[in-house]
C-alpha cells in the first residue's frame, strides 16, 4: 500500500512539473511574440490556449492573490525572459534584414488568422459580428495614420520623458490586453520600437522603470473590461479582432520585394507562417 502511494505521488508531481514546463514554454512563445510588429501577444495568448486565465487572473488578482499571483508570475518571468534573450538579436535582425523580417511578420500574423477564425465561428455567425471584422479593420487602419514618432525621450532621467514613459505604457498596455492590436506595432508607431529594443538591451533603467510601471497600471485597469466583453459577446470579440488584425497587415506589408531580395522574403514569409498555423495546431 506504501509503494501504492509512494507510486501515485510520484505521478502527481511528475504531471504536475510537466505542467510548469509547459507554462513556461507557452509564457516564453507570448514574450517572444510581443517583439513582432504586427503580431498581438493577446492573440499569441488566445491560440496557446491561455488568454482567459491570465485575464481572469490579472481582474480577479485581489479574490485569491496566492494562486492569481503565481500563475501571473510563471508565465509573467517566462514572458520577460523571452522578451530579454530575443530583444537584441531582433533589433539585429530588423536592422539588417527589414523586408524579409517584415515578411516574417507578415506570415506569422495571417498564420494567426485560422485558429480565430475556428473560434469566431463556432456558433453561426451573425450578421451584425460579421461587421464588426469592418469595425476592426477601419480602426487599426486609423491607427497607422498617426503620425510617426509621436514621443521623443532625451537621454538620462527627466520628469516630462518618465511621465510621457508612463503615459506610453498604459498605452501599450491596452494594446497587449487586447487582442489582435500589437504592442511592438504601437511602438512603432510612437517612435519607440528601437529605443525600447536598445533599453531592454542595455538595461536602461531610467527609460523601463517608468514604462514598466505605466504598462502595469494599464493593464489592471483594462482586463477586468475586456473579460466582461468576452464573455458578453465572444463572437462579435473574436471578429473585432480578426478585423483589427486585417488593418494591421496594410502597415506590416513591406511592398513587393526586388529581384535580389525575393527568395529571402518567400523564405522567412513561411517560416512565419508555417510556426504560426503549427503551434494553432498543436493547440
Amino acid at each position: 500500500m506504501k509503494r501504492y502511494k509512494k507510486k501515485v505521488t510520484r505521478i502527481k508531481e511528475s504531471k504536475k512539473n510537466d505542467f510548469l514546463i509547459i507554462k513556461l514554454i507557452k509564457g516564453f512563445i507570448v514574450g517572444s511574440s510581443m517583439l513582432i510588429p504586427g503580431v498581438s501577444g493577446g492573440t499569441m495568448a488566445i491560440i496557446l490556449g491561455i488568454y482567459d486565465d491570465l485575464i481572469h487572473a490579472i481582474s480577479t488578482l485581489k479574490d485569491n492573490f496566492k494562486h492569481n499571483g503565481l500563475l501571473l508570475l510563471q508565465y509573467g518571468m517566462a514572458g520577460i525572459l523571452g522578451i530579454v534573450l530575443l530583444s537584441g538579436p531582433m533589433l539585429k535582425a530588423v536592422t539588417a534584414c527589414q523586408k524579409p523580417m517584415m515578411f516574417l511578420f507578415l506570415g506569422a500574423i495571417l498564420g494567426s488568422f485560422p485558429p480565430l477564425y475556428k473560434k469566431a465561428t463556432a456558433d453561426r455567425v451573425k450578421g451584425v459580428n460579421i461587421g464588426a471584422v469592418a469595425v476592426g479593420g477601419a480602426i487599426a487602419y486609423m491607427i497607422t495614420l498617426f503620425p510617426k514618432g509621436l514621443l521623443s525621450f532625451e537621454p538620462g532621467f527627466h520628469f516630462t520623458s518618465f511621465f510621457m514613459l508612463i503615459i506610453a505604457g498604459v498605452v501599450i498596455a491596452i494594446a497587449l490586453i487586447l487582442p489582435g492590436i500589437s504592442a511592438s506595432y504601437v511602438l512603432l508607431m510612437l517612435g519607440m520600437y528601437d529605443l525600447t529594443l536598445k533599453a531592454i538591451r542595455d538595461w536602461d533603467a531610467a527609460y523601463l522603470i517608468p514604462l514598466i510601471i505605466g504598462t502595469a497600471a494599464g493593464t489592471f485597469l483594462t482586463a477586468g473590461i475586456i473579460e466582461r466583453e468576452m464573455k458578453r459577446h465572444p463572437q462579435f470579440t473574436y471578429m473585432l479582432i480578426i478585423g483589427f488584425m486585417v488593418g494591421s497587415l496594410l502597415e506590416v506589408f513591406p511592398g513587393i520585394p526586388a529581384v535580389g531580395e525575393s527568395l529571402p522574403c518567400i523564405a522567412t514569409f513561411m517560416i512565419g507562417l508555417g510556426a504560426i498555423l503549427w503551434i494553432g495546431k498543436k493547440e
